[in-house]
């Protein structure tokens, strides 16, 4: 969630399309009717009425009553007066048009502007604005119905495409305010060349049909666009009037018939309002693409069945990040078409984040706190939401060493790429450092950093001249640099000991500040110019930020935390979302079960997932959309939460290794890449339909077509029941749950796009790419003691046997795990020791090749130790898979 951002327009008039009106009224809800004066009453009747007579006959709807003109000298006869334009504009009458000539070497669009003021609104009366426009050359211009005052709230928001000819635009927007003096207004500015520009016929009227809003849903069988695995689960869902089994077709290609049954029906669903019916094609294991699903006469949208479906969407997730950051130029070789300056360093007209100062009466001091990433759509940087993303791009990396089924992520071609450092860590470590710069000298954290006001869109981070803000300290932001520090000091141990420790001293530091300020809260009033992220419960930040403490400390001050908090054995796993930015419980008990450590009771905090993951299981079985997601409305940010429910899905099988919590995951993803009441993949870039106008202001392709749409592995936030946003009110209200989304770039609430959204896309794109075809491998027959029999400040010894558990003689042996943190091999004895970072390796000497079934081999090694907790190892592969 980030910044409220204004509001489009370009309505669907139901006079154009009655048929589509009348079918979406029951996934999109009645057609209102607001209250309204007397007056304005009868012209709501009227055009509500003539809808519903369309909806009963078929015939086209009359045309409704015609409000009074709100526009003054919309039709520049003989002046100009009242309109006015800023002062680097001229008027001039042109064949009955208002013509100005608009300079060369403009920045932002509303450095050149023409416009009218005193224009009265109605609440909840719907309007009628038009007008005829050209430009020589052909331009993009900018054109509001909005608040005359900060923070401008627009209620229009268009960017016609002019053209040297001209055309009339038409828009129609329903005003959510009662207000004596809008201002209609045309931004001309943001070129780097002189170009000519004339209106005319500019007019406002109220009295207009009730906006109508008809999504195209496409073929009625929903299906994952993307693709299935060979060897995984393989659903879809049609959605039909028939009550009984219907007969369903798998199609190659070619057109081919290649598999074939019948539906399972599934009653009416109440999160689309819709009669369904199930589809398993699972029983087909042939890779191939072009595959399409015949049902009730309906042929869905295309999608393969391959192996590596998912390797793209693995590194596109985390290549996400690299275009969010600030502080530093974007490299067009490296993301071809979003390559741009460098945001906030302190360059004309940029303010900068290198020397920031506090708000008013906050503080009295500036901090540099340039770097990490732009949270969402907006210029924001917020360590809340900053803290739950970095830790699961760290997670995700943190899998590749303790999960059986997890790969390498690889290169992500950042400038970074190509050093010592998985570009994974590269990149988290951009956010990790901003992080850092946002804790004060007595440990507590500042909670976000943004602009003094709100900006509009499009606004690239090098253009933005807003001043930059500090914001007060906060517990919360203090804890959540408790946890994301402890969990940088172990994973970046074998690769940089400087950083880590800096990293550890931070995390201890933060750790006292909260303890000794536990109820510094951010305040939800504090939301001018950036999202409020405020939080008045902080006890589950207290436990993530112990529990991270205590895995790479082992300290008991830690342990004790964990134990004693009622997170420790609380319930997390709601219908709704287990975790998000400020319920962080879970992201503390996922790295408890997860990641290796000493905890008393352990096992029991292993199981608590696995409870966790049958309930998911349960809800992804009983939904006919086959998603771990039920809890009736929607939450801004839903597909983030059907994510992060995934995750512990993911996490269930990665410590059972029992096969249908990982089914449960991969159907969960179809929910996203098109299985759904839309029929429409919420991934940039992937899917026949996909998202592709989510909210931000620099992919702003929607209203500057030379600005670029969000790179490929964008998540879009999704539906959302609360609508709020003027784009959502004005055509969603009663929406069903999932029709309550939008892909336009100013409905903040359903299409923003977030770095908290994207690292749980990153997590679970991982995880199911790492599943390769779906075949599930076979345990090894091994199992390994590993004794740690003395350690001491600078080292430790230990002693592994590994027994062959098989019928079969092991001849040549290579036994892989992976240390916590630091701690490096210095001498060994009985095998041959390598080792990559935290990763160790030991292989047979000659001698000891060959272990018989029932037999066992010793060997053993010196330790250099690392600062911290040194756990057993959770995870031994004995060539390549896993041992007991």
């Amino acid at each position: 969630m980030a910044g409220q951002a204004p509001l489009a327009a370009g309505i669907v008039d139901a006079r154009r399309n009655p048929k589509e009106t009348c079918e979406s009224r029951t996934a999109l809800g009645a057609l209102p009717l607001p209250p309204r004066t007397t007056v304005l009453r009868r012209i709501g009747i009227l055009a509500v009425a003539a809808l519903a007579t369309a909806c009963l006959t078929g015939a086209p709807p009359a045309t409704a009553e015609e409000g009074p003109e709100q526009i003054p000298n919309g039709t520049f006869d003989t002046t100009t007066d009242p309109w006015w334009h800023t002062a680097n504009l001229n008027f001039e009458l042109s064949d009955g048009r208002l013509c100005s000539d608009v300079p060369a070497g403009t920045t932002n669009p509303w450095d050149a502007i023409v416009g009218v003021n005193d224009i009265p609104l109605v609440k909840d009366e719907t309007y009628a604005f038009s007008f005829f426009a050209t430009a020589d050359p052909g331009k993009v211009a900018r054109a509001y119905v909005q608040l005359p005052t900060d923070p401008y709230t627009q209620y229009v928001s268009a960017a016609p495409e002019l053209s040297v000819s001209g055309n009339t635009y038409s828009y129609t927007f329903t005003s959510p305010v009662d207000l004596p003096n809008a201002q209609v207004v045309f931004q001309l500015g943001g070129s780097a060349t002189a170009w000519r520009f004339c209106v005319d016929n500019v007019s406002l009227k109220g009295g207009a049909p009730p906006e109508v809003y008809t999504p195209d849903t496409g073929p009625r069988v929903r299906v994952n666009q993307v693709a299935y695995l060979p060897k995984g689960p393989k659903n879809a869902t049609l959605v039909t009037d028939a009550t009984e089994a219907l007969p369903w077709q798998l199609k190659d290609s070619a057109g081919t018939v290649v598999a074939h049954g019948t539906t399972t029906p599934r009653g009416d669903d109440a999160s689309s309002g819709h009669n369904v019916h199930s589809i398993d094609f699972g029983a087909y294991k042939k890779a191939g693409t072009g595959y399409t699903l015949t049902a009730d006469g309906e042929t869905s949208r295309p999608f393969d069945i391959k192996p590596d479906a998912y390797a793209a969407l693995k590194l596109d997730a985390l290549k996400f990040y690299y275009t969010q950051r600030s502080g530093i130029a974007i490299d067009d070789a490296l993301r071809p078409g979003y390559g741009r300056p460098a945001g906030h360093v302190g360059v004309a007209p940029n303010q900068g984040d290198t020397n920031v100062p506090c708000q008013p009466g906050v503080c009295d001091y500036s901090l540099d706190v340039s770097g990490g990433w732009y949270d969402a759509g907006d210029h924001g940087k917020y360590v809340v939401n900053g803290g739950i993303s970095v830790a699961q791009l760290m997670s995700e990396f943190e899998r590749t060493k303790n999960a059986a089924t997890a790969k390498p992520i690889g290169s992500l071609n950042i400038p970074e790429s190509g050093d010592a450092v998985p570009d994974v860590l590269d990149e988290a470590r951009w956010e990790q450092e901003f992080l850092l710069k946002m804790q004060r000298s007595d440990g507590m954290v500042h909670h976000k950093i943004h602009d003094e006001n709100w900006t509009g869109l499009p606004l690239l981070p090098h253009q933005d001249a807003q001043k930059r803000q500090l914001h007060p300290v906060s517990t919360a932001a203090t804890l959540n640099l408790a946890a994301t520090a402890a969990q940088a000091a172990r994973i970046f141990a074998p690769y940089d000991a400087a950083f880590a420790a800096e990293n550890l001293a931070a995390a201890k530091k933060a750790w006292t500040a909260a303890k000794a300020n536990p109820n510094v809260l951010a305040s939800p009033s504090d939301g001018t110019g950036g999202g409020t992220y405020d939080d008045a419960n902080v006890s589950d930040e207290f436990y993530w930020a112990a529990a991270e403490l205590y895995i790479t400390t082992g300290d008991k001050e830690y342990k004790d935390f964990v134990l004693a908090s009622p997170h420790h054995t609380a319930d997390l796993w709601g219908k709704g979302g287990s975790f998000d930015w400020g319920n962080v419980a879970a992201l503390g008990r996922l790295d408890l079960a997860t990641v290796p450590n000493d905890l008393p009771g352990r096992d029991a905090v292993r199981q608590s997932i696995v409870d966790g993951a049958e309930r998911y299981l349960g809800i992804v079985e009983a939904h006919p959309y086959g998603l771990p997601y039920d809890p009736g409305d929607y939450v801004w940010g839903s597909n983030s939460a059907i994510l992060n429910n995934t995750v512990v899905l993911g996490a269930a099988y990665d410590i059972t290794g029992t096969v249908k919590y990982r089914d449960a995951a991969l159907e969960a993803v179809d929910y996203l890449l098109g299985r759904n009441a839309l029929n429409q993949s919420y991934v940039t870039g992937y899917g026949e339909v996909a998202s592709k106008n989510e909210h931000s202001r620099w992919y702003a392709h929607q209203l500057d077509t030379s600005l670029p749409n969000p790179p490929h592995g964008t998540l879009a936030g999704g539906a959302n029941s609360g609508i709020q946003d003027p784009v959502a009110q004005a055509k969603l209200k009663g929406c069903k749950p999932q029709f309550c989304y939008i892909d336009d770039i100013n409905s903040y609430a359903t299409n923003e796009e977030a770095i908290n959204w994207n690292s749980a896309l990153s997590w679970v794109s991982a995880f199911v790419a790492d599943q390769g075809d779906g075949t599930v491998k076979a345990p090894g027959a091994c199992k390994v003691t590993y004794t740690t029999h003395g350690s001491w400040t600078t080292g430790f010894t230990t002693q592994i046997t590994l027994k062959n558990t098989g019928t079969k003689a092991i001849d040549g042996w290579s036994l892989k795990w992976s240390f916590l943190g630091g701690q490096k091999v210095a001498t060994s004895w009985s095998a041959k020791f390598t080792q990559d970072a935290a990763t160790v390796t030991a292989a047979n000497e000659a001698w000891n090749k060959t272990i018989n079934p029932d037999q066992s081999v010793t060997f053993g090694f010196n330790g250099q130790a690392a600062p911290g907790a040194n756990p057993t190892p959770d995870l031994f592969t004995l060539n390549g898979a896993a041992c007991a």
